[in-house]
């Protein structure tokens, strides 16, 4: 019993200073990869054989309370794919809320893979619910890799002729 007792307290102790830790940071950071996926490849290239996308642009997208856009900013991706936006959690005097933001592709320099796919939510967008890492004055927030992939494996959009609101215009939910 009072190892129990031991143990439920250690807990909110932790859990207290989750939340104190989250609340005193200044900046937060979002970070992923974007990769190049051909589906033209054999099944194991397919899933293993993803290369990184060098120069691709990721958003992100803050809304407020009135679901207006308070703070849009972007970054350029490394070498290796990778990306890692930084973002003070105050824009104008009001406190960036990060359940509130979203992360999606923009373009990818590669003139053969520059189809954006959601795979993993890169073309829609992709919200941001817990943090990966809260450390001292770190919270981090690692996403899955974005997939570009090339025009021969993009899906063709079959609509209704009759039906003038497009795929397109029914996936934009996100602001």
């Amino acid at each position: 019993m009072k190892m129990k007792v031991v143990f439920i307290v250690s807990l909110i102790l932790v859990f207290s200073n989750f939340i104190e830790a989250s609340d005193g940071m200044d900046v937060m950071h979002i970070a992923g990869k974007v990769l190049c996926q051909d589906c033209t490849q054999g099944w194991n290239e397919w899933v293993d054989g993803a290369k990184a996308i060098k120069g691709s642009i990721v958003s992100l997208t803050c809304l407020d309370e009135r679901r207006r856009v308070m703070y849009y900013g972007s970054d350029l991706t490394d070498e290796v794919g990778t990306f890692d936006l930084i973002v003070n959690q105050t824009c104008h005097g009001k406190t960036i809320k990060p359940q509130n933001c979203f992360v999606r592709l923009v373009s990818s320099p590669d003139p053969v893979c520059n189809i954006a796919t959601d795979f993993a939510g890169g073309k829609s967008g992709v919200k941001l619910h817990r943090p990966t890492v809260v450390y001292r004055d770190l919270l981090k927030y690692v996403l899955s890799p974005f997939y570009y992939t090339t025009p021969m494996c993009d899906e063709p959009n079959i609509n209704d002729d009759d039906n003038l609101e497009t795929n397109d215009d029914k996936n934009q939910n996100n602001y």
